[in-house]
């Protein structure tokens, strides 16, 4: 199972390069970072390390067409690819925090996603194309220039109809804060949707947006994913039954507003919610150990291969350099021959 790093998107471009050169000299497979509204740019953001690289992959989690045109969208990862030779990435998803800024309404999303993803793949042919969709349409683009291998497109998806839908037109597919469960849920409708469409199963990428929060310190592996528990997927509706009873996932929905203050206060406090509940949320949807309990984390990366994921990308937090060259030193050999 390839084993992926996202990092902070606010990092300069110099901080995206130390991390990113560390992460392939420790045998890492890519460099993400989250598209956030009020981040730096994440096609600008990776040039220093398109150019300073030879091997690892990298690119922006989620885009959606309804912040950026499909078109301008394929500008900017393509210019990006052509840098890195052939070795950018990017998952398009359909909304996300910066559509919601621009106060954009998604609607028939399914549709433009694929829609988005066909443009994105004809311009990364490098031949002229017109592109006449139901939400999208290019009129002319003729991207002469395109010397080298095309970007690996993914899809953010999570529901069934996405699921379905981009098994059969993507490169691949980022699911996220998906337990073993939930991954092995999302790979049977992945392998069906595969199957019926002529694609083999087994060549399919499956990655999934996942928390690394290993530490020296238990209590402070803890206390960090606590914070982050806002941004988790799983502590919401659908989701959150998969890990709590419907008493205790009742409690959970009821005091959403508790983890949001708790991430915007950075506290480990959540009002309203027993510590009890707390302690198995973040059990169940994040990597929260010490160091000295590696091995508890590296048997759960096993699980997520087993069950179907064929890449896993870990979302670090504080001291991102030292969790790089744990994840290079003990967590990619161990992960191997999985």
């Amino acid at each position: 199972m390839r084993i992926d790093v996202i990092l902070e998107s606010s990092n300069s471009p110099e901080q995206v390069l130390e991390l990113g050169r560390l992460a392939e000299d420790m045998g890492l497979g890519g460099v993400w970072v989250s598209n956030m509204n009020d981040a730096r740019d994440p096609f600008i953001n990776f040039v220093p390390l398109a150019m300073q690289t030879e091997r690892i992959r990298l690119g922006p989690i989620a885009v959606s067409p309804f912040e950026l045109h499909p078109l301008k969208m394929a500008s900017s990862l393509i210019t990006l690819n052509e840098v890195a030779r052939g070795r950018a990435q990017i998952v398009v998803g359909a909304g996300g925090g910066t559509a919601t800024a621009m106060d954009q309404k998604p609607v028939r999303v399914v549709r433009a996603v694929r829609e988005c993803v066909e443009i994105l793949a004809a311009a990364a042919a490098g031949e002229a194309f017109s592109y006449r969709g139901e939400l999208f349409k290019v009129r002319w683009y003729n991207p002469s220039w395109v010397r080298h291998a095309p970007p690996s497109l993914y899809v953010g998806a999570n529901g069934p109809q996405m699921l379905r839908a981009a098994a059969r037109y993507a490169d691949g597919i980022m699911v996220s804060d998906f337990t073993v469960d939930r991954v092995r849920w999302a790979r049977e409708i992945v392998d069906a949707s595969l199957v019926a469409a002529g694609r083999a199963p087994a060549a399919f990428p499956v990655n999934n947006f996942w928390a690394w929060h290993v530490k020296e310190d238990a209590a402070e592996a803890r206390r960090e994913a606590t914070i982050w528990l806002a941004v988790r997927g799983t502590i919401y509706p659908k989701y959150i039954n998969d890990i709590l009873d419907e008493d205790e996932a009742a409690i959970v929905t009821a005091n959403i507003g508790s983890f949001i203050r708790a991430y915007h206060d950075k506290t480990d406090r959540i009002e309203g919610v027993p510590d009890a509940i707390v302690r198995r949320i973040v059990d169940a949807c994040t990597s929260a150990s010490s160091i000295a309990n590696l091995d508890h984390e590296i048997e759960r990366l096993r699980q997520f291969a087993a069950a179907g994921l064929t890449q896993i990308a870990l979302r670090v937090y504080d001291d991102p350099a030292a969790s790089i060259r744990l994840l290079g030193e003990r967590v990619v050999p161990a992960l191997a021959d999985a």
